[in-house]
């Protein structure tokens, strides 16, 4: 069904005030909450998760609902999770017209993706498009790529303009981080858009971009590590001390419990692990890929497994 013209409305600075004041709600600023007041983008935001060609969407932080509306009109089930009680009567009002939303009260890192796949969804693919307060940016993220839901096929997000180049960043640049490589492992990331400051009510300090991780499916991933969690425990270590020499980095790395209390990455393992994996001992973490970091833990993991 096609986006009304009402939806604009949604995007009006003056029915944002209007709505607001009539149901007695503030913006919250430990919430991130910042309301697009420019039409274009959750258009934009929403034709992007579309492509996924899910037939559902989960959305984070609705707000008043602008994105929200957009979305009903290009998915056949939409849900969208809003930590803002305060925020639940404005969208049951704004959002009245549409028969194929469910919102879902509460903290979205609290949330079990899997039972909303499953009770809402029916187990049907489906898109995940949000608005993230910049606060929380990264946890949500990874509490996504870490859920590992088949029928999850895409992610796309407005997100703080630095950290949409660290999430799309190469390898040995200065933005390129721990979280570049897990986004790498699991989905290929994309810049799509910019948003000025000046889209958003309150305006932010900072610009925002839009960004899309096509998710690999089971079977798909660019490597995979004999042990997932030890891989990721050396890339913490790895950018936790991104000065340092890789071998130095890596004595840093807390092992997954199962390694024991008494197994520990000394020195001399990490030399052994880093020649085993064919790295260049004298690299820092920051230069290597995540090819790179699977065959480092696959060594590592071959070298302290013994000693279980």
């Amino acid at each position: 069904m096609p986006a009304s013209d009402a939806n604009n409305n949604l995007c009006s600075a003056q029915y944002i005030r209007e709505v607001m004041v009539s149901a007695g709600v503030t913006f919250k600023k430990g919430y991130g909450q910042n309301f697009l007041i420019n039409p274009v983008v959750p258009k934009k935001t929403a034709d992007a998760a579309a492509k996924s060609g899910a037939p559902c969407a989960l959305e984070i932080g609705p707000g008043i609902g602008a994105l929200t509306a957009e979305l009903c009109a290009r998915f056949e089930r939409v849900v969208a999770v809003e930590i803002d009680e305060t925020l639940i009567p404005i969208l049951n009002k704004t959002l009245a017209s549409y028969d194929n939303v469910t919102i879902i009260k509460g903290d979205f890192l609290d949330v079990d993706i899997k039972a909303i796949s499953r009770e809402i969804f029916g187990g049907k693919n489906y898109a995940v498009c949000a608005n993230l307060p910049y606060y929380i940016t990264s946890p949500i993220i990874m509490k996504l790529l870490e859920a590992k839901d088949p029928s999850m096929l895409s992610i796309t997000l407005m997100v703080q303009s630095e950290v949409a180049t660290r999430l799309t960043a190469s390898p040995g640049t200065s933005d390129y981080g721990a979280i570049t490589v897990a986004v790498s492992y699991y989905g290929r990331a994309r810049r799509l858009f910019s948003v000025s400051p000046g889209s958003f009510m309150p305006q932010p300090k900072v610009s925002s971009a839009v960004i899309s991780i096509e998710l690999y499916k089971k079977g798909q991933y660019p490597v995979n590590p004999k042990d997932e969690e030890l891989m990721f425990a050396l890339m913490r270590a790895a950018f936790g001390k991104r000065r340092k020499m890789l071998i130095n980095a890596l004595t840093s790395a807390s092992l997954p419990k199962r390694y024991g209390s008494g197994v520990k990455i000394t020195k001399e393992i990490a030399k052994a692990a880093v020649e085993l994996a064919n790295v260049d001992p004298s690299v820092r973490g920051e230069t290597l890929s995540i090819s790179q970091f699977a065959a480092l833990s696959d060594a590592l993991c071959d070298i302290i497994s013994p000693k279980l």
